[in-house]
């Protein structure tokens, strides 16, 4: 009888504890179910005729590649998206960006939040302190803050965008105000969706056009507790985190050393910047330098540029954009993390501090498994396509960064891939959108304790 009863016990225990996983999930798991949620409503809606300018409706494929891709804030397309979507497609996909863009910013700014609150009481002090963040009783003024922001960044762009389109191409209000709509929530989003048959060509010496964009991708970019805390101590910069330094240092050195690169390989190629003038060509190639840290934009025709401009432009997509933002990449901070943990090294010296603060060890191995884990999806990925297809291995290349790091950077060939590969660079897509963010928070909210240390023994590096 004792028996019995210690067996029913543990099996209402096992019973209980599973309920419990059910009604309480952790937040990575509520975030994916929330995309995947997402994901298949709007390839339903998009599959419907209603949503197709030509006959018939489109395919799963095509519906599937497009709501991932407009979900996860990526640009990356296998149909034109101003020709071959009605203007309810459209709405749709500009309604999935929106989701995606504030979605992704709520759950980062929140799991920033959850992981203060599993720190030490010490240690949550010293971060409230440096990041005057808000406490998880304030969640609903967060939220408010994150869609605040959005919508006043979206609604300044839009209407600098809307009057450039009215007032300098002829277009008329309805179409610019569209225009300048869309054009605004995908820039923030860093979504490289365009309502223009192949890209931004026509706008390519345009400042009134480009720099509004540009400028809208990188706040973006820059992530939520970054701009928050600017706009309550901008003019403190002591005051500052060490996040918020390195988002700013970082965003400036590979946008400007983004530009250099870009601007000097391409300067005498007829197919991109050679045939502008010298001040097009500068504002040419910062405008892609930005788009290459998530916005995925283009104004000259990408696939025509050099292979070793792809490849830097490679390296620009894989670092991206800033953490609890709308870009992609393994973020700013990681590169950074890594970059100083290479300079301690070579110097020689016991520990990483970068900005008269030390780095927490912890921190070291999140940033190396966020990294090399990375590099082994892309490596993967890339595998996989060259086996599937007969494209060469940069441009390969180019298209599978471009989907891990949400860019939307194409060199023309994501059309052309067979049905299999194309599903390849959804998994990249969600993945990159995804992976980093719950990994990452994984990684941090993950505690275990070992009760005793094995002898240490050093092998030969290198």
């Amino acid at each position: 009888m004792g028996v019995t009863s210690l067996t029913v016990t543990s099996t209402r225990i096992r019973a209980s504890a599973a309920l419990k996983r059910v009604l309480r999930p952790h937040p990575a798991q509520v975030l994916v179910a929330a995309f995947g949620v997402a994901t298949v409503i709007g390839t339903g809606l998009l599959m419907l005729p209603i949503s197709r300018s030509g006959p018939g409706g489109a395919t799963l494929v095509e519906a599937l590649f497009t709501a991932v891709s407009a979900v996860c804030l990526t640009g990356l397309a296998v149909v034109d998206t101003a020709t071959y979507w009605s203007g309810f497609g459209q709405a749709v996909i500009l309604a999935l960006i929106q989701i995606g863009g504030f979605g992704v910013l709520t759950f980062a700014s929140l799991l920033g939040l959850i992981v203060i609150r599993r720190l030490s009481l010490r240690s949550r002090l010293t971060a409230a302190a440096e990041t005057k963040s808000v406490g998880l009783d304030d969640v609903r003024t967060l939220i408010f803050g994150v869609l605040q922001i959005s919508l006043t960044v979206e609604a300044i762009t839009a209407v600098l965008l809307a009057a450039r389109f009215s007032l300098g191409y002829g277009y008329s209000l309805g179409e610019s105000v569209w225009l300048g709509v869309f054009h605004s929530v995908g820039s923030f989003n860093n979504a490289g969706f365009v309502l223009f048959e192949g890209g931004l060509y026509d706008f390519v010496s345009d400042p009134y056009i480009c720099l509004p964009i540009a400028g809208a991708i990188i706040l973006g970019g820059l992530g939520f507790p970054v701009i928050m805390q600017l706009r309550k101590h901008l003019t403190e910069p002591l005051r500052w985190s060490m996040n918020t330094r390195l988002v700013l240092w970082g965003t400036v050195m590979l946008t400007i050393g983004g530009t250099v690169y870009i601007t000097v390989l391409e300067w005498n190629n007829p197919a991109t910047l050679g045939a502008l003038d010298w001040p097009a060509r500068i504002l040419a190639g910062f405008f892609h330098s930005v788009q290459t840290r998530s916005g995925g934009l283009n104004t000259v025709d990408v696939g025509a540029m050099d292979s070793a401009t792809w490849l830097g432009m490679d390296v620009l997509m894989f670092i991206g954009a800033g953490p609890a933002g709308t870009g992609g990449g393994i973020k700013i901070t990681t590169f950074a993390v890594l970059f100083f943990i290479i300079l301690t090294e070579i110097r020689g010296e016991g520990v990483v501090n970068i900005f008269g603060k030390q780095l927490s060890r912890a921190v070291h191995r999140q940033a190396i498994t966020v990294a090399l884990l990375s590099v082994g999806v892309v490596v993967l990925a890339t595998t996989v396509l060259m086996l599937l297809t007969e494209f060469t291995l940069d441009r390969v290349l180019f298209e599978a960064i471009s989907a891990f790091g949400t860019v939307g950077l194409s060199t023309g060939i994501t059309p052309d891939l067979p049905a299999a590969g194309q599903l390849i660079l959804v998994a990249l897509m969600f993945i990159g959108r995804l992976g980093p963010i719950t990994f990452a928070s994984a990684l941090a909210l993950r505690e275990r304790r070992i009760p005793y240390n094995f002898p240490k023994e050093r092998p030969i590096i290198g």
